[in-house]
């Protein structure tokens, strides 16, 4: 059983979610929780997901669970849905089949928002799974789909041109240009070969992953780019998730897995991934000649654990002017790594606070946000976690120690029936305050025929940061954007429109994709820097740091590459300015090392900043 402190907490929260309800904890079969902190999981004598425990229902006043209700008449609307007058309806995703009977089928793929022809306007692409069949040539596999952006609000699918269908099962994408030639580059994380597709500049691409030396093999997931060695090229770091073979796939009661050894609150489910092997890490530094060195071992970051890694991003989370590195696990601590500045790294997980949540327990993380939602200057994380568990939201206290803040923040609660997948900080509102979206659905088909308060496909959620430490639910309007019931996976922020609003999209399992449109309307002001390196950066500027300030209020925004959910969302820097009519200052931090400052001659406006040079084009 948790500890008597674990048990009290939980309970606040269910009264919170639940005004004078208090239920004792049912833990589920064969996920009974310890401290990892004294005794680490051991592999084959656990099964399933880690969570918090089992939680009584929450429904909306129709009685249906709030995961897939809650709706609101009249309420604002934030989103609204416009897949099919966009044209992205034409994509539709495959993972397996509806049953769900093995983990391969369950994660889904992520989505990336890039523009792979620089002609200013972010295009959208949107990874595909695979089927048992596709994987063993007896039926066509499904393809990714590229959508280039006409501008007029539609997109047109330029996938066969661009030669990047992929074919096989994708899991994650993660743009970079690795290359440093001005032309976004795209990683593909399958399970099987991986792809290396390089921009010809042309609106083709070449995979040269098997050239480039990262194909890698097995079950990949969320990879990050990032310069960790300051030599200006982009490195590239895969996450493994679990060993899968198709052919002998886990089933309970069969090939030494005891019956009913695969369930979750008493229901038969898919095995894992606790009980199954997982995969290590891979580090690969560039050479900066096309090809890669696989350093995972040298650098310390191979995961010898062989935990179950999902989502990575490299940020410079102490500020020390160096890339480090966070990796959300499923069902087993997560890593956070600080980079030594010698080629190596430093496992700072448990000591640095991010390992765990406040409980002192493992989560089953899906996704991880980056972004100074305090306005401190300093770098926090959100990861999203299995149901009947809270999304953990961790303040950066400074020299790269982190507090569980979920509580605290007013969001823990409001988290607990929905399963998160791809999340990202953004200013919906453009009050430069950085609010907080989160992609749900579940891995379980059967939790529909269940009264558990929790479904299949669910709605997203949309957190709005009140005031720097507290956050409150957005009211789903009606028919908005924010009342999509969908299972969701992937999801990437950006700004489709080029307005000054930030979009998502959606990649949904098994479903056709999801996009939602910004359509606030108040008087806040925006900004968005589109940052170009110098000689010693790389040329996308990822790494790079800006601080800016309007008034008394200093914001921070990083580019990174990866994070949300096996997603890679739009490297501009967009930042919300609420009344102010003016930037008083710019501030850039770039990879090289360099510092700069610059002056915006306006505000509402998008500009493309140059290493060195300042402003070079609106």
């Amino acid at each position: 059983m948790p500890s008597s402190r674990s048990s009290q907490f939980r309970c606040v929260l269910l009264a919170t979610a639940v005004p004078a309800i208090c239920v004792t904890l049912l833990l589920s079969s064969g996920l009974a929780q310890q401290n990892p902190a004294e005794k680490e999981p051991v592999r084959g004598q656990q099964s399933g997901v880690s969570t918090g425990g089992a939680y009584a229902p929450v429904k909306d006043p129709l009685s249906r669970p709030i995961t897939a209700g809650g709706f609101v008449d009249g309420a604002p609307v934030i989103f609204i849905e416009i897949t099919h007058a966009a044209g992205l309806d034409i994509f539709h995703h495959r993972s397996g089949t509806p049953e769900k009977r093995t983990i391969l089928e369950t994660p889904g793929s992520g989505v990336a928002l890039l523009d792979y022809d620089t002609d200013g306007w972010l295009d959208i692409y949107l990874l595909n799974g695979s089927t048992f069949p596709g994987l063993k040539g007896k039926e066509a596999p499904p393809r990714a789909m590229l959508l280039h952006n006409n501008h007029d609000g539609t997109f047109t699918d330029i996938t066969e041109k661009a030669g990047v269908a992929n074919e096989r099962w994708g899991f994650g994408v993660a743009v970079g240009d690795y290359d440093n030639d001005g032309w976004p580059d795209i990683y593909v994380s399958n399970f099987g070969k991986n792809r290396l597709y390089h921009n010809n500049h042309d609106g083709t691409f070449t995979d040269v992953a098997e050239k480039a030396g990262v194909t890698l093999g097995g079950w990949s997931t969320g990879a990050t780019w990032g310069d960790y060695d300051h030599d200006g090229f982009l490195d590239l770091f895969v996450p493994g998730y679990a060993k899968f073979d198709p052919d002998h796939p886990p089933v309970s009661g069969k090939g030494g897995l005891p019956p009913g050894f695969c369930n979750f609150r008493g229901i038969e489910v898919m095995c894992g991934p606790r009980g199954l092997a997982g995969e290590g890490d891979h580090l690969f530094h560039n050479n900066g000649d096309g090809t890669f060195t696989d350093v995972s071992v040298k650098a310390k970051v191979s995961d010898p654990k062989d935990y179950y890694g999902f989502a990575s991003v490299f940020v410079d989370v102490d500020d020390d002017g160096w890339l480090d590195l966070a990796v959300a696990n499923d069902s087993v601590p997560k890593y956070l790594y600080r980079n030594k500045h010698d080629g190596t790294f430093e496992d700072v997980s448990y000591i640095s606070g991010f390992a765990l949540n406040d409980e002192g327990r493992e989560q089953a993380s899906m996704g991880i946000a980056v972004g100074d939602y305090n306005r401190d200057g300093k770098v926090d994380f959100y990861t999203t976690n299995f149901s009947d568990d809270y999304n953990t939201l961790y303040r950066n206290d400074g020299d790269g120690n982190f507090s569980d803040v979920s509580a605290r923040a007013g969001i823990a609660a409001v988290t607990l029936p929905f399963l998160g997948w791809g999340t990202g900080f953004l200013d919906y509102d453009n009050d430069g305050l950085l609010d907080i979206f989160v992609a749900n659905g579940h891995v379980y088909p059967g939790v529909d025929l269940q009264d558990w308060g929790t479904t299949w496909a669910q709605r997203p959620l949309l957190l709005r940061n009140l005031d720097g430490s507290k956050f409150q639910e957005v009211l789903a309007a009606t028919g908005s954007g924010l009342a999509v019931v969908v299972s969701a996976r992937g999801a990437a922020f950006g700004d489709l429109f080029n307005d000054g609003h930030i979009d998502v999209v959606l990649n949904n399992i098994d479903s056709k994709p999801t996009l939602l449109r910004n359509v606030v309307k108040n008087s806040n002001h925006w900004i968005t820097l589109k940052l170009l390196g110098g000689p010693k950066s790389p040329r996308d500027a990822i790494g790079a740091k800006v601080f800016v300030t309007t008034g008394s209020v200093r914001q921070r925004g990083d580019i990174f590459s990866g994070g949300s959910y096996a997603s890679s969302s739009d490297q501009r820097l967009h930042f919300g300015l609420g009344a102010a009519v003016k930037v008083d200052r710019v501030e850039i931090h770039w990879p090289s090392g360099a510092k700069e400052e610059i002056t915006i001659p306006a505000i509402d406006r998008i500009f493309t900043v140059k290493e060195g040079k300042g402003i070079i084009a609106p």
